[in-house]
């Protein structure tokens, strides 16, 4: 019993870190579309290219739900913001009680 309090422990806590760094990614994504709109970043370049496509292709299909119902501000996507305040609160209402609740379960099972 206490192999699977140990690999759900595990899960959660990989799940933490996989959430952390969606959160980078999409800081990430919405840098490189500044740089881009500010002609700072070439889209020429194969390798810019390349990252840029990568990025976009993780993070779009997580905030096209968002810009369906939000519009941009003034010229400003505020979409990025907004889910990561949501994987914020995920974190910390969901994963941080579980992550305690589970590393509580474990020691107890091995104190039996």
């Amino acid at each position: 019993m206490t192999i699977i309090w140990h690999l759900l422990f595990f899960a959660a806590v990989v799940l933490g870190y996989l959430l952390q760094l969606l959160v980078w990614l999409v800081i990430a994504n919405a840098v490189v579309s500044w740089l881009i709109a500010f002609d700072i970043i070439n889209l020429r370049n194969r390798t810019a290219y390349a990252v840029v496509r990568g990025l976009d292709r993780v993070v779009s299909p997580l905030l096209r739900p968002f810009r369906r119902f939000i519009p941009p501000l003034g010229g400003m996507d505020i979409t990025p913001v907004i889910l990561i305040v949501l994987i914020a609160a995920a974190q910390q209402t969901l994963l941080g009680p579980l992550i305690a609740w589970l590393d509580a379960m474990s020691s107890g099972a091995m104190q039996t």
